[in-house]
């Protein structure tokens, strides 16, 4: 397998060079972990206390890992990529909250959004939380398995009328819908009202996907079931393949209540479990469909050597990668030029109500082992290559 990821030119052609210098000053600053606690705490900070950081977080970070601040406001960065060839998924990064009007706002939001995407070949999913559309101890509570009382059997009622209302637009449109992944001790009630719309709206191939996290020893086991359930009831399985964002806070929790952690022993054991599950899919194609999201080179490689020796055409509309805007340009950039389905996630919002996603980002630059030193030795090279 050729190793396409070196190309710089290819990963990094829409950069100006003022572009290029924006982002490695950036990884160079995700580089230093006490800087990225400090500049977070500053951040937090001065937003709370209204002072004028806005533009400033536009100039750098958010416009790095951001497509806008609303949907219009992306168009051209979705227009520049998708010349390339590389798709996007535009993604309301505001954190869900704890009243019922925001989850009404999103719902209104991931609509209206349905409608905008419909009208674009270049954005072909839209995507949502789950704890967009309802509280978060309310799916702990029913993922527990425990009695809900009268007014929170009315509010759960609404959560999953919420979710069927945007998967029945999905599915009339004809657009493919992305269901992120979150907390294990949430995470059942979410899967259940996810399979229950997959089997309503997936029965000719897949609009809905929920997704697995593959840093779960549990999951592979969870889709081998779920797919035996589609094989009995007639739906397709639609699933993006992620390894996990939330391993120190699972690991925290089982140590503290006592239990076992559903996350795997090592980093190895995460890596296998990733590379089993998109294998059983790729071998299972005719009832899976799978959105790869990931910024690991040797599993792209992987997948990429697998389509090849089943003879899966680069272009199979069953077969997705998936990376974050401002990251992995190298991964998305060279695939998209050899004719795989690329998509970006491309996160919007209004500044202040992005910030804990661009925080997040910049916490897991910081943490994942090489993600910024590979990222900054590519930016070198281009520079050099550029001579700038």
């Amino acid at each position: 397998m050729d190793r396409i990821f070196e190309d710089t030119a290819t990963a990094f052609a829409l950069k100006t060079d003022s572009e290029l210098e924006r982002a490695y000053f950036l990884f160079k600053m995700i580089a230093n972990e006490p800087l990225v606690r400090i500049g977070t705490a500053m951040t937090n900070f001065a937003i709370k206390a209204n002072l004028p950081v806005e533009g400033l977080i536009r100039a750098t970070v958010f416009d790095h890992f951001c497509g806008g601040v609303n949907e219009e406001d992306c168009l051209p960065v979705v227009d520049r990529m998708f010349e390339k060839g590389v798709c996007s998924v535009l993604d309301y990064s505001v954190e869900g909250k704890n009243e019922e009007d925001p989850f009404d706002n999103a719902l209104e939001m991931i609509l209206r959004l349905l409608d905008f995407v419909k009208e674009k070949d270049s954005i072909p999913f839209a995507v949502f939380k789950p704890t967009g559309f309802g509280r978060f101890a309310l799916y702990e509570k029913v993922s527990q398995g425990k009695p809900l009382t009268e007014k929170e059997s009315k509010e759960w009622q609404r959560v999953i009328n919420r979710f069927d209302k945007v998967c029945k637009k999905a599915y009339d449109l004809d657009v493919s819908l992305l269901i992120d992944g979150e907390e294990s001790w949430m995470q059942d009630a979410a899967d259940q009202v996810v399979e229950d719309l997959m089997r309503t709206y997936n029965t000719k191939k897949a609009i809905v996907f929920n997704t697995l996290q593959m840093y779960r020893w549990d999951r592979l086991d969870y889709l081998k079931g779920l797919h035996e359930r589609g094989k009995a009831d007639g739906f397709k399985i639609g699933m993006k393949v992620v390894r996990g964002a939330y391993m120190e806070k699972e690991n925290d929790r089982a140590e503290e209540r006592g239990y076992t952690s559903p996350i795997c022993a090592s980093k190895q054991a995460t890596d296998e479990n990733f590379d089993a599950a998109i294998k059983y899919m790729l071998e299972n194609l005719e009832g899976i469909s799978l959105f790869a999201g990931t910024h690991n080179e040797e599993s792209s490689y992987q997948l990429m050597e697998l389509m090849s020796d089943l003879n899966i055409s680069n272009a199979d509309p069953r077969i997705w990668f998936g990376q974050l805007y401002g990251m992995s340009d190298h991964i998305s950039f060279n695939l998209a030029d050899k004719g795989y389905n690329v998509a970006k996630y491309l996160p919007f919002g209004p500044v202040k109500d992005v910030m804990p996603y661009l925080i997040r980002r910049a916490e897991e630059n910081t943490s994942v082992a090489g993600q910024t030193t590979r990222e900054l030795s590519l930016l070198k090279k281009e520079r050099k290559r550029r001579k700038i």
